[in-house]
């Protein structure tokens, strides 16, 4: 299937697209070249990679780095750095720390939270938490947004952040000297049973907090901050309409192997799915005996995807004769 005006049409009429696949198969380059179609349709479009090996710039021939850079009249991108999102987490958390902590115990409290920028998961949720401010603030200045990333790694990580919050709370809470005085935050902060995850605070606004210390507040209200913040971009990834999900595949074995977990993940969690993308499909006029076999080979790929992933609109991106960087080139890809 052709990637059709029409279809290009009502996938840009979302705000939000997020563009996944196995490393390697040229996810980076679909999500530019969507970019730049969606930009020349008239969109204001935000391209953001969470990729510490800055593609983005490689793709469009061009620095991009850490702040908003402008590619086209309608198209700026952003490359977020994992590694520097997780220090300035960690930077942030310290400063927060020392209303807590007694002045004799800030070195040692400085340096085991220095140690955990380190930890598995530590570099994930400041990369997530990043995820869901730009999100909100995307939205509120472009009229799309379109993620370099794994659906099936961040995005379903953090679409179970507010439940793994409110446990992270509770063992706080329990370790807590003013335990008796925050254990109210749990009715808000934790789903409640037979209640829509969508909806898990119990009136949070309402949250009597008035009668608590003021590093007792503290905690409360960073905690309640960040779980909103959470649920809002929960109810965005999870809405069809304004959200749609792409996965980018090559007619190749290990690939469709990875989509298919892929695809059964986001199936389970009632991700929108809106389409794949099957890069690097050899184009009929490659001849000689050697493309011949290996055009065989593809057809047996491209059979077996079009069956297993028959639900989904298929969309055939040609091998190119060179790399594709910059405008011009990322311009042909559709």
């Amino acid at each position: 299937m052709d990637f059709s005006i029409t279809a290009q049409q009502q996938l840009f009429s979302r705000r939000l697209l997020l563009v996944g696949g196995k490393g390697g198969v040229g996810k980076t380059t679909i999500a530019s070249a969507l970019a730049l179609q969606a930009a020349a349709s008239g969109k204001r479009v935000l391209l953001i990679s969470t990729d510490p090996a800055h593609n983005l710039g490689d793709a469009f021939d061009q620095s991009i780095g850490g702040r908003v850079t402008s590619i086209t009249s309608h198209l700026s991108a952003l490359e977020i750095d994992p590694d520097a999102e997780a220090k300035a987490h960690v930077d942030r958390i310290v400063q927060q720390m020392k209303q807590f902590v007694h002045p004799d115990m800030y070195a040692e409290a400085e340096r085991q939270l220095r140690l955990s920028a380190n930890s598995p998961g530590a570099q994930e949720a400041a990369l997530l938490e990043r995820i869901c401010r730009e999100i909100e603030r995307g939205l509120n200045e472009y009229d799309l947004l379109i993620f370099d990333t794994a659906p099936t790694g961040h995005t379903l990580r953090l679409l179970t952040l507010p439940e793994a919050m409110a446990a992270w709370t509770q063992g706080m809470l329990q370790h807590d000297k003013k335990s008796s005085e925050l254990s109210g935050v749990l009715a808000h902060l934790s789903p409640k049973r037979g209640k829509d995850i969508d909806h898990p605070m119990d009136e949070p606004e309402q949250l009597a907090s008035a009668g608590m210390s003021a590093r007792s507040r503290g905690i409360t209200e960073t905690l309640l901050h960040r779980q909103r913040l959470f649920q809002r971009t929960r109810r965005i990834l999870k809405n069809p309409e304004q959200t749609a999900m792409l996965y980018v595949l090559t007619p190749e074995k290990l690939p469709i192997l990875e989509t298919q977990r892929a695809l059964k993940v986001l199936e389970n969690e009632g991700l929108p799915l809106a389409g794949l993308f099957v890069n690097r499909v050899l184009p009929k006029s490659a001849d000689g005996a050697f493309l011949a076999t290996r055009r065989q080979q593809e057809a047996q790929r491209l059979h077996e995807i079009s069956t297993l992933f028959d639900r989904y609109p298929l969309y055939q991106v040609p091998l190119q004769a060179t790399d594709i960087q910059g405008i011009e080139q990322l311009g042909r890809v559709f």
